[in-house]
């Protein structure tokens, strides 16, 4: 498949899942719920690699690696994400999750030793710039509770989302590693998901939240899409899409996913955006452009007496 699909992929199933995840707030816990979605999704998982006659069991020397991303990905990030949307609204956590274009590639360099340029920069400015104006009256609204008497609870959960998109970032630069241990992306997956769902369920049980099953239907409709399209399908298409082109241009699905949230608005809830708006699109969409049009990133020499190492 096309990296171009593979990001479009990503992007429009991204784009609505944010508002899916308030499908599953109220009567569960935010954490049981991240339980529920990723115990389903791996399980799925395992179940495909059993039908195509795959093995599930990996060496420990990946599986460390999947412990890692299953930690980052699955864990510390969903986990601050369910619970910043019970505080702010879902369009200021878009807005927090593009920062993930700047998160990315210093964990990139840090992790990997990628170099930065200066169009990493320049792109993530304006991404960032083009998702505020995007959400520019919702923010809005949002600031204007906080500063007219509103609760410390927007502050909260605006901190958990940076939280989340630095964790992501994280993740996301670790499925490199992961790819050195195995080239089998669907059972690499479900070990990562798994792993974070063990990790997630033994804080509920430290923390004492309950294991409730809710009885509206909306909440099993919003489960199923988020682990099967959500989870399954969409991190498929961004892991593959890292692997071909690097995290720091694969991390722009972030960008897109908000507009998409925005457009499908525009479709199923008959919003009407206003100039500042449809301007907020199209520099995310310069941004992304401007972004993916940037050459590889060179592998770093590192010289050792008289051999080189070259680490990717």
């Amino acid at each position: 498949m096309p990296s171009s699909a593979l990001f479009a992929i990503a992007s429009i199933i991204w784009g609505s899942t944010f508002w899916a995840i308030t499908l599953e707030l109220g009567e569960v816990p935010p954490a049981i719920s991240v339980v529920y979605r990723f115990g389903l999704a791996s399980s799925a998982l395992f179940a495909t690699c059993l039908l195509r006659g795959g093995k599930l069991m990996l060496p420990w020397r990946a599986q460390k690696w999947m412990m890692l991303q299953g930690l980052l990905t699955f864990c510390v990030s969903y986990v601050c994400t369910y619970n910043a949307e019970q505080h702010v609204v879902s369009a200021l956590v878009a807005v927090l999750f593009a920062l993930m274009v700047f998160w990315t590639p210093v964990c990139a360099r840090i992790g990997l030793g990628t170099p930065l340029s200066p169009r990493t920069f320049t792109a993530g400015i304006a991404a960032i710039a083009g998702v505020t104006m995007l959400f520019w009256q919702s923010i809005g609204e949002a600031l204007h509770e906080l500063t007219h008497g509103g609760t410390g609870g927007f502050l909260l959960g605006a901190a958990l989302a940076v939280v989340a998109s630095i964790a992501s970032s994280a993740g996301s630069v670790v499925v490199t590693k992961v790819r050195e241990q195995s080239s089998n992306l669907m059972l690499t997956m479900g070990w990562s998901m798994l792993w974070g769902t063990i990790f997630v369920a033994l804080w509920c049980v430290a923390t004492g939240q309950p294991f409730v099953l809710p009885a509206k239907p909306s909440y099993y409709a919003g489960l199923i899409y988020l682990s099967l399209f959500g989870s399954v399908i969409a991190f498929f298409a961004y892991f593959t899409l890292i692997n071909r082109i690097g995290s720091q241009k694969a991390v722009y699905t972030t960008v897109i996913s908000p507009v998409i949230s925005v457009l499908l608005s525009i479709r199923l809830e008959h919003f009407r955006p206003g100039l500042i708006e449809w301007l907020g699109i199209a520099v995310c969409l310069g941004s992304v452009a401007w972004a993916l049009r940037a050459p590889a990133a060179k592998p770093v020499s590192i010289r050792l007496d008289n051999a080189i190492e070259t680490t990717p």
